[in-house]
């Protein structure tokens, strides 16, 4: 399955918790002329490491991870089994930054653990 297969099957939940539909979405902006104009609060999960790593972009999702698995410097680098566990979507960058921060700052593994069940009942 390639990284776009597997991004794409990740449900996307706003900040309330709904389900983010982004063909429906009269909140946030999706396409124009082409870009994403977005900002995406996402979770990842290396089973390696038995880690999360909590991160933001303005980026399209997929390129956004498939960096974040290349051999590179940094926490993230190297290990390239990182997956995508949630998402929020935002309109502005420093409201994804102040989500980012905001889960950041928890540093509790059971509180994150808890907001991806809130969004991954499967999980």
């Amino acid at each position: 399955m390639s990284l776009a297969q597997q991004v794409q099957g990740i449900p996307i939940y706003n900040r309330e918790g709904r389900r983010f539909d982004p063909v429906n979405s009269h909140r946030y902006p999706v396409i124009i002329a082409g870009y994403f104009v977005m900002w995406t609060f996402y979770i990842l999960y290396s089973s390696i490491l038995d880690r999360y790593y909590i991160g933001f972009t303005g980026d399209e999702l997929n390129e956004r991870i498939r960096r974040h698995n290349s051999n590179h410097k940094g926490f993230t680098g190297g290990i390239g089994d990182w997956k995508v566990v949630y998402t929020e979507l935002y309109k502005t960058k420093p409201e994804a930054y102040q989500r980012e921060r905001e889960v950041k700052n928890w540093k509790s593994r059971k509180m994150i653990e808890r907001l991806i069940g809130s969004g991954h009942p499967d999980l």
